[in-house]
């Protein structure tokens, strides 16, 4: 009857609460979700008025940037349209790209390639096909035999008619010389018969000058840069590779005697034009076709950009990196402007920018944007507004919401005191009545002359002792209770021994220490320390740990008390073997009014303060209790008291 009249009571509670709660939520959340749309609309309408009038005064300035890149883009091709008319190919080719003007590029004549050259034909032989020719190179290739070889090309020489047949000869000579382990001799006829004037312009059947062919053979002949004749004979060919005026090498020629003298020398310098004819041989003359004049476009080579003519007499060639600086010192060429920054898009990157123009006709896709590094002037204003919405909205949020908790705060105290107040109405009244019902039924009993039996008698005067000792002991915990409700429990501290707690504590358990099958084990430590507190409230924790221990043990209780020092505080512990709790209740048997069993606790008596009272007279004293169990194997509770 209890248990349903207590569940009602709870229902009930929650029925009537949960729509002032709601219409709680619903005034904190209306008015908030009200204010922060207003802030969030006028914070936009200010963000857009400033950012039109940032771009009325800023898009002058980006289109007198955008306008500088178009002027120094038009200053670089008229640059490389005049030096394409003063000069050749290849001497235009060098300049450009010595001076930046341009990363590589294609010259063409009436719509051939002129300049890389088109490599040579692979069947073009590189020696002459006559009679002694054929026996020299049989002896060389098929005979192995280099010095009757060499005989036979030093008769060519002397027979020669011409610079090629000569030098290519001489080549040959030197070939022999080394095959037959004469590499020194070789050197030696190479210098000898290059270090003039005569075979500067000679070429061989391909059309590859067959000086530096000859240098390069010497200096591999030399193998080390150590060699004394080595460092000139370089030097003479790295300057000669960097000469682009007439006799002209062809581009695959100077290639490869470039990569080849610096694979001999370490120190080699750098050949400021080597980049750009890797890239010209890498690039397809044939997309030049593809082109239109007159605008910068995508090559075929990734990164690169090409820009064709409009007489399609040359197709100059742009690295990115190349374009995105030149672009970037445009812009900055008047200085830089406090509180902008520009950047260049190339065409196929997108991101958001304050402002982005097109930058010209000629650079189609590509882009200039315009960010801004810091506050611009016309925003302090704005910002100050925005600043007054937001703190307005924060404080008119935060009193709704700090009023809003009060009101639930205060709900909820008055819900839990209603709560308490009915569940003491209930726990008082089912907890008087029992023992009151049982003493006034045995009175009755007793007054009505039903008991002539003396021995039968002194059992029903004890039962109403123990029922009346029961009703004091309700009494009196109720009584405590309430002092802790109001908080005006008070303590007469001092300084106790902590043996006389534990023995005071065992006297007013008394008898029920000494019944059949409760076995009791004291063990206090030697020499256990005094503690401060109230002696009558200490000895009433340990009153009520040992009555539980005895209440909820079955009919063999083993009960033992410890008391021990620990880190400068006084111990004592109770243990049973009872029936134990989950573990999950360890945290909640404290609670007033908790019992975890209901129906053991009916027929042991009790209504779920003890160990509340327990913790609040611990909690009184700066100590600290903690419970251990497992559910049939007993529980242990433990006092921690600071020593005196």
């Amino acid at each position: 009857m209890w248990l349903k009249r207590s569940a009602g009571l709870n229902t009930g509670y929650g029925q009537r609460l949960w729509p002032v709660f709601a219409l709680l939520t619903a005034v904190v959340v209306l008015p908030t979700a009200g204010v922060l749309w207003f802030m969030n609309q006028a914070m936009q309408n200010e963000q857009f008025a400033v950012r039109q009038r940032l771009m009325e005064a800023y898009r002058a300035q980006l289109q007198s940037a955008a306008g500088r890149v178009r002027s120094e883009w038009s200053k670089k091709l008229a640059r490389i349209t005049e030096e394409q008319k003063r000069a050749r190919a290849p001497e235009a080719f060098a300049e450009l790209v010595r001076a930046g003007v341009l990363y590589s590029a294609h010259f063409y004549e009436k719509g051939n390639l002129k300049y890389p050259d088109p490599a040579a034909l692979p069947d073009v032989t590189a020696e002459p096909g006559t009679a002694l020719w054929l026996e020299a190179r049989r002896l060389e290739y098929e005979k192995n035999d280099p010095r009757s070889a060499g005989e036979v090309y030093r008769r060519i020489i002397i027979q020669s008619s011409g610079d090629r047949e000569s030098a290519l000869a001489f080549l040959a000579q030197a070939r022999c010389l080394n095959k037959s382990g004469r590499p020194q001799q070789a050197v030696e006829l190479l210098l000898r018969t290059f270090g003039g004037d005569r075979y500067l312009k000679t070429t061989d059947p391909q059309g590859r000058l067959i000086h530096p062919n000859a240098l390069l053979f010497a200096l591999e002949l030399m193998k080390e840069p150590s060699h004394p004749l080595f460092r000139k004979n370089a030097a003479l060919l790295a300057g000669r590779l960097n000469d682009y005026r007439a006799p002209v090498l062809p581009s695959g020629q100077r290639r490869f005697l470039m990569q080849r003298l610096q694979g001999l020398w370490p120190e080699c310098p750098s050949f400021p034009t080597q980049a750009a004819e890797e890239m010209a041989a890498a690039y397809k003359s044939e997309s030049a076709d593809r082109l239109r004049q007159g605008q910068l476009q995508p090559g075929s080579l990734k990164d690169v950009w090409a820009y064709q003519t409009q007489d399609k007499s040359l197709v100059a060639l742009f690295k990115k990196d190349q374009l995105l600086e030149f672009m970037r010192a445009a812009v900055e060429a008047d200085g830089s402007i406090p509180g902008i920054r520009f950047s260049v898009l190339a065409p196929g990157i997108s991101r958001p920018a304050f402002l982005a123009e097109d930058i010209g006709d000629t650079l189609p896709s590509w882009r200039l944007a315009l960010d801004l590094d810091e506050p611009d002037p016309f925003e302090s204003a704005t910002n100050q507004k925005i600043t007054a919405y937001v703190w307005t909205g924060i404080l008119m949020t935060v009193g709704i919401v700090f009023l809003s908790i009060l009101i639930a705060v205060y709900l909820r105290r008055q819900v839990r005191l209603t709560r308490l107040k009915n569940d003491l109405i209930a726990n008082v009244s089912h907890e008087l009545k029992t023992p009151l019902a049982s003493m006034r039924l045995l009175v009755d009993t007793l007054r009505d002359g039903h008991c002539q039996d003396s021995q039968l008698l002194q059992e029903y005067l004890q039962m109403i002792s123990k029922e009346n000792a029961r009703l004091s002991s309700l009494i009196e915990e109720f009584l405590t209770f309430s002092r802790m409700e109001r908080n005006k429990a008070k303590f007469d501290k001092s300084v106790l021994r902590t043996d006389e707690i534990v023995h005071a504590a065992m006297e007013a358990i008394g008898e029920r220490l000494q019944a059949p099958g409760c076995h009791l084990d004291l063990d206090l430590a030697p020499q256990l320390p005094g503690v401060v507190g109230d002696r009558d409230a200490l000895v009433t924790v340990l009153v009520n740990l040992l009555d539980n221990a005895l209440k909820y043990s079955g009919d063999e209780k083993n009960i033992r008390l410890r008391g021990f020092a620990s880190d400068g505080r006084v111990c004592l512990e109770v243990q049973d073997n009872g029936i134990g709790f989950p573990r999950g209740a360890a945290k909640k048997i404290f609670d007033r009014f908790y019992q975890v069993d209901r129906t053991l606790s009916r027929r042991t008596g009790g209504c779920g303060l003890g160990l509340s009272i327990v913790k609040f007279i611990v909690d009184a004293h700066d100590g600290s209790i903690t419970a251990k169990s497992q559910p049939g194997k007993g529980s242990t509770f433990t006092v921690q008291l600071p020593a005196a």
